[in-house]
């Protein structure tokens, strides 16, 4: 069977997306998330993920936040400078302690908000520190990442024809023979202030449509956890 992660990024960053995850996992296809240790809700979200236990959990590395403006991508929130090597390794080693004081484990991946690890020095200090935990880092490793499933193109212009229900299911059924991590971003509602936010209420309804749950079964698709994805653990849903 082909396996398939379904990571649903930013879980802490408010209540409308902690809910909107919560539910795409309990009615839809959801089956990991990445948390965001200093967002404003990531208790009350631990504490919902808690009554989860199929859920996987994993850091979401927030280093600032970047938007489109007049065409081109700016700043708009730094946490840590990303061209200061000794900067992002403490700032990581603050989240991975965040997060283990929240949770009481290590996180089953690792990841970045905005995906800002795809270039150095970030790659280099989180693939470093993957290693070590022996942890899947996103882009790297044995699990494909699929980020189709997103309504801005990267130039921030809008996609609303990749978070439809048959989008979803195509892309499933498209999927190879190995294994995947789709990413996803859904929310009850948009979350205030945020420019990814009516996108995101279109995904939860495209995640918990039921025709998507009838393509993975017809495409023979596992959805799994990362730990699962790896076999570190038996495939438990």
């Amino acid at each position: 069977m082909i396996a398939l992660v379904v990571n649903a990024d930013d879980l802490g960053l408010c209540p409308e997306v902690d809910a909107g995850i919560v539910r795409a996992h309990e009615e839809g296809i959801v089956t990991s998330a990445s948390l965001m240790v200093d967002g404003a809700s990531a208790a009350d979200a631990l504490a919902m993920a808690a009554e989860h236990p199929c859920l996987g959990l994993g850091l979401h590395l927030d280093l600032g936040e970047w938007v489109v403006e007049a065409g081109e991508w700016r700043q708009r929130r730094r946490v840590a400078d990303t061209g200061d090597p000794v900067a992002v390794a403490g700032e990581l080693e603050r989240q991975l302690a965040r997060f283990r004081a929240l949770t009481g484990r290590d996180p089953d991946h690792l990841d970045s908000h905005q995906h800002v690890h795809r270039t150095e020095p970030v790659r280099s200090i989180l693939g470093v520190r993957a290693r070590e935990l022996r942890l899947p880092l996103r882009h790297h490793g044995r699990v494909r990442y699929r980020g189709d499933f997103h309504g801005r193109g990267g130039d921030g212009a809008p996609l609303p024809e990749a978070i439809t229900s048959d989008a979803l299911a195509a892309l499933v059924e498209g999927l190879g023979d190995w294994a995947s991590e789709l990413c996803c971003h859904p929310a009850t509602a948009p979350p205030p202030g945020e420019a990814y936010g009516v996108e995101r209420v279109r995904e939860l309804e495209a995640l918990c449509d039921p025709r998507v749950r009838v393509a993975v079964a017809r495409s023979g698709v596992r959805l799994c956890t990362f730990d699962e994805a790896l076999g570190r653990i038996p495939t438990r849903r």
